[in-house]
């Protein structure tokens, strides 16, 4: 793919490691000059990690190397006027944007009537609400520009089917298929097209951590539905997510829109 891109600008949040710096150098090596954004900050019911500043740069630095223009913003996807100033500076540095992966997304645990509030809100909005207060910052851009587009929305496995113990994760990746269908209908008219990869498990921070592995440790039937229907493969790799997010947003999936595209090793027929 590569040069697939060239002339045209990415969006990519959750930018700080993990699928979205994948995503983000995957759209530059196909031609695409970055806008990177990340909350680079932690949330209090996530058992992880997050990201930080300095991972954000290091996407940059990343994104620069191989010969594209990148801005880096810190912003909470959650946080509509956020999200509203980052297209803003999208359209000042880089030109506009067109391409939109609205990848943010977080993780957490427990049966679904012991989830605390924060637990709830932290995960829908994050994953959800983030994506459509995303969505609705760059689509007016993209619409004036009159140059069509690609977004592509990261869903899961668990947007697909249920997995015990993460019902908030499931609720939310579940809504980002509605919310893409919807939205691929209403843009249509616009030459922009709204799709959704759906990853199983992934080797990154998010899909490695302490955390998930004693949920899992725990969930012995979870642990099953998230077995690789390939054999001798144990998590796929971002960059494989990362060539179906490039495709999806070229001109070779032209003709794609509203559509599902599980990257998951067969996880979804287990």
């Amino acid at each position: 793919m590569s040069d697939a891109l060239t002339g045209r600008v990415a969006l990519v949040t959750g930018a700080g490691r993990g699928q979205g710096r994948s995503h983000a150098v995957a759209l530059a090596r196909a031609g695409a000059d970055v806008v990177a954004c990340d909350l680079a900050a932690g949330l209090p019911t996530v058992p992880y990690a997050l990201s930080t500043a300095d991972d954000l740069e290091q996407t940059a630095s990343a994104v620069r190397e191989a010969g594209r223009r990148c801005l880096t913003v810190v912003a909470d996807v959650r946080d509509i006027q956020a999200m509203e100033g980052v297209l803003e500076r999208g359209l000042a540095e880089l030109g506009g944007v067109d391409v939109v992966c609205a990848n943010a997304g977080v993780i957490s645990f427990g049966p679904s009537w012991q989830l605390t509030e924060q637990q709830w809100e932290e995960v829908l909005d994050t994953n959800l609400k983030g994506a459509w207060a995303t969505c609705r910052a760059a689509i007016p851009h993209m619409i004036a520009a009159g140059r069509g587009g690609a977004i592509v929305l990261t869903t899961s496995a668990a947007g697909l089917k249920g997995f015990s113990g993460m019902a908030h994760y499931s609720a939310s990746k579940h809504g980002l298929i509605g919310l893409a269908r919807a939205m691929a209908i209403e843009l249509a008219p616009h030459h922009i097209r709204v799709n959704c990869v759906a990853p199983g498990g992934v080797r990154t921070p998010m899909g490695t951590n302490e955390a998930i592995h004693e949920h899992l440790a725990g969930e012995p039937e979870t642990a099953r539905s998230l077995t690789n229907l390939l054999p001798d493969l144990d998590l796929v790799e971002p960059e494989d997510v990362s060539a179906a997010v490039v495709w999806l947003a070229s001109d070779a999936a032209r003709y794609v829109t509203g559509v599902v595209l599980p990257v998951d090793a067969g996880v979804q027929l287990r």
